[in-house]
């Protein structure tokens, strides 16, 4: 960012992002009444541009043409310039990129530069990133902002015309779709098919490059596999399934898009080999594929995936927790100007750090001695595996390990004195969430008390600040909370409240969440065409108001409503929560019956729907529930929950009254509205154990 003199109507914004613009010599507005009056009242048309702060090519657009001095005096002469954080304004993120691919037949991304008619914020023109000349097959920024200039003045007839059918288009997009058709499970086993019809059989993941995690796709591929005994078709997919995810997460952990020295997971990969990733570290992948490593731990007692959730977890708390308890949001991929440099090495700042013994292994281990990688130097990725290569030089294979940890610690704390990334501080209620869920069902799976403690810091911060008047709020930054929460943010939190309750019982946290589920019964659903809106009813009146039932980077909120309320509405016999869950699954149904593999979300509620996962309530004095849990949890399914609740506990809501202790302690276990007897610590125990695998 280049400072001058010139201070822009960002400077008071809370998002990094913005703040980031707000030097510009561009007169940014944040999205608010000011700026769009401004629009409205000088006719002129609005420029809005989109993006994050670790977005490396919003980085290169604001240095090539929003720093530039006669760029901005175009924008500023003819236009309302708006900058919008998409992680702080999903909701206009999601209308305006699917604007654009209706205007212009092609993917969104960020930047999103999109030019807006002022009275009624319809785009007429847009695409993704302008260099400041014409080259890549793009027009320069600064004859695109002449020709709409042009345009706007000469022709509003013909852009008023394009307008309304965009409108039209982005209306019958929301449109409720009929929901006669009873839902089914087939879509369970075609998303499988369809996964396994775009698996890349030699590197894991689906499709070419770009390649993403895609964490959803693994979550139904484990699910299908643990879910294979009770299947009423006996397929032959099961094995497949678990295959498809080891082989994914083992090549993802090897690939260069994880972080071999201080854990966690970059954004993408830019290849098919997961080898040159994309370097931002974005907070939102990183909780659910911190669960999934944590579930392949559990299904294969492999240490590899064991290892990847102990470094993932660490490097969250260490470099991505705010000591007030919250999570940040991101890293970002440039540094000193260059996206990389943080992370990537050559050979001779490796040896003057290691010793010979300690380099040679880790050379050839992390691909050292092989030709460059990325831009003349060295992104790390296992190369060769590390028994293999202490078989190749003779060193004992424990020794070999052991100087390899030594060798990554040193290249690590040698990298903390480089000049990071930045790092985006605000902490976005949704992401804290899918974080928090992350640690808690890692928690739960590797027995790492700490990894909990994180989630329930979190959750500390969230209710302290971002929970106000009985409204939770989307953001938060140096102690200022606002944006009015979206669907997302009290989906994700209830999701994991109740993963958390699966580790440590606190009353006020089911509380919270019965709450949370009420007010986003209140406030974002559609009684009438059954799903919930993105955004609440009293929201600020946009283009589009919105339902997603397709996931896009996170799970779609729909899809984590209906899971959370069935099992809410389970746990406690609150039918209004089921019913809610029903009517959503009905609403999604055309969509997912056409699309499976896009609604994994909605599949797992669905999965809960027709396949009630176990959900069973200890009953005991407080210090035996850690020994019930203790018991529990090597041989709990992926889909259990398990609720230890202290005999001691204050009163408790709906069912959960009727489960009373007896006799000291007792196991209540049910599925859906299927139940059996309460059981004693071994019958418990013993019941678990009958089960199938998984």
């Amino acid at each position: 960012m280049v400072k001058t003199g010139h201070v822009n109507a960002l400077a008071g914004e809370t998002s990094p992002y913005l703040q980031q613009h707000a030097h510009n010599p561009v007169n940014w507005f944040p999205w608010n009444g000011e700026a769009l009056e401004t629009a409205r009242r000088e006719n002129k048309p609005i420029l809005l541009s989109i993006g994050y702060s670790a977005c490396h090519w919003c980085h290169v657009m604001a240095h090539e043409s929003f720093e530039d001095e006669a760029t901005a005096a175009l924008m500023n002469a003819h236009f309302v310039n708006i900058k919008v954080d998409r992680e702080e304004r999903p909701d206009l993120d999601k209308i305006y990129q699917t604007a654009q691919q209706l205007l212009t037949r092609r993917t969104g991304g960020w930047p999103l530069t999109l030019f807006l008619t002022p009275d009624d914020q319809v785009p007429f023109f847009g695409g993704t990133y302008f260099p400041p000349q014409s080259r890549y097959g793009l027009p320069g920024f600064k004859d695109i902002l002449t020709r709409i200039a042009e345009l706007y003045e000469q022709d509003q007839d013909a852009i008023r015309r394009q307008n309304a059918a965009l409108t039209d288009a982005l209306r019958h997009d929301t449109r409720p779709a009929s929901t006669e058709e009873e839902p089914t499970t087939e879509p369970l086993s075609v998303c499988v098919e369809e996964l396994i019809h775009s698996f890349d059989s030699r590197y894991g993941g689906f499709g070419g490059a770009p390649k993403f995690p895609h964490p959803t796709n693994i979550e139904r591929l484990l699910h299908h596999y643990v879910l294979y005994p009770r299947r009423e078709e006996n397929d032959d997919t099961a094995a497949t399934a678990l295959d498809m995810a080891l082989l994914t997460l083992k090549q993802m952990a090897r690939g260069g898009i994880y972080d071999h020295l201080g854990g966690g997971f970059c954004r993408y990969s830019v290849d098919q080999y997961w080898s040159i990733p994309h370097f931002e570290k974005m907070l939102y992948d990183n909780g659910p594929l911190l669960a999934l490593y944590a579930d392949a731990w559990r299904l294969t007692g492999d240490t590899f995936f064991k290892t990847v959730a102990k470094e993932t977890a660490d490097w969250i708390m260490r470099d991505m927790q705010s000591p007030e308890g919250g999570y940040y949001s991101s890293l970002d991929a440039d540094s000193e100007g260059e996206e990389g440099k943080f992370y990537v090495w050559t050979p001779e700042e490796a040896q003057s750090l290691l010793t010979t013994e300690e380099y040679d292994l880790f050379a050839a281990c992390y691909g050292l001695d092989r030709p460059a990688n990325f831009e003349g130097k060295w992104h790390l990725r296992i190369d060769r595996d590390l028994n293999d290569i202490a078989a190749d030089q003779g060193v004992d294979p424990g020794q070999a390990h052991a100087l390899i940890d030594s060798a990554r610690q040193k290249l690590l704390e040698a990298r903390r004195r480089r000049v990071w990334p930045g790092r985006d501080e605000k902490i976005l209620t949704s992401w804290n969430a899918l974080m928090m869920k992350g640690m808690a069902v890692a928690a739960l799976r590797l027995g790492e008390p700490a990894w909990q403690a994180s989630a329930e810091s979190a959750l500390t911060f969230i209710r302290e600040n971002l929970w106000k008047e009985n409204r939770l709020l989307a953001t938060c930054k140096d102690g200022k909370a606002h944006i009015n929460a979206y669907v997302d943010d009290h989906a994700f939190l209830i999701d994991a409240i109740l993963a958390m309750l699966s580790n440590r019982w606190d009353g006020s946290w089911l509380e919270f969440a019965v709450t949370l589920a009420d007010v986003m019964l209140e406030r974002f659903y559609d009684r009438e065409g059954g799903g919930f809106f993105f955004t609440s009813h009293d929201h600020e009146k946009l283009l589009q108001r919105r339902k997603d039932f397709m996931d896009d980077s996170l799970p779609a909120g729909n899809g984590v409503a209906a899971g959370a309320l069935i099992r809410l509405g389970h746990l406690i016999g609150n039918r209004d929560y089921l019913d809610a869950a029903e009517q959503t699954l009905r609403r999604a149904w055309p969509g997912l019956r056409r699309y499976p593999h896009a609604h994994n979300a909605v599949l797992s509620a669905l999965e809960d729907r027709f396949y009630p996962p176990l959900q069973a309530v200890i009953r005991a004095p407080a210090a035996e529930t850690n020994r019930w849990l203790d018991a529990a949890r090597p041989i709990l399914n992926l889909r259990d929950r398990v609720y230890a609740i202290p005999d001691d506990a204050g009163d408790l809501p709906g069912l959960l009254r009727e489960r009373t202790p007896r006799n000291g302690a007792v196991a209540y276990l049910c599925e859906g509205f299927t139940c059996l007897p309460p059981m004693d610590r071994e019958e418990f125990i013993h019941h678990l154990k009958q089960r199938e695998p998984g």
